[in-house]
């Protein structure tokens, strides 16, 4: 593997811990792109890898519901929203 993917991953993992899917992704976009960005150093100096591997957004909102014994329980819930430079962030 590049050192340099390697390097970017290492903070990446720092930064996210137990979230394989995550560095998994990051890892396939960060293999693409990094050749390229060294290649243009105005990328690098921007740090467009690190911006697009931080969400803009992170919404943390509560979900109360009744479980099946008739007692409510009280869930936490995520909505990520990584960029919305060409439009409104995607549902999922």
């Amino acid at each position: 593997m590049d050192p340099k993917v390697e390097q970017f991953m290492a903070r990446i993992k720092a930064k996210n811990p137990s979230e394989p899917e995550f560095h998994q992704a990051v890892h396939e976009v960060a293999e693409s792109l990094i050749p390229y960005i060294e290649e243009n150093p105005r990328y690098k100096h921007a740090k467009i890898l690190e911006r697009i591997a931080e969400p803009e957004r992170v919404i943390m909102f509560r979900i109360p519901w009744i479980n099946d014994k008739g007692d409510v329980e009280i869930n936490r819930g995520y909505r990520i929203e990584m960029n919305s430079a060409i439009g409104p962030y995607k549902g999922g």
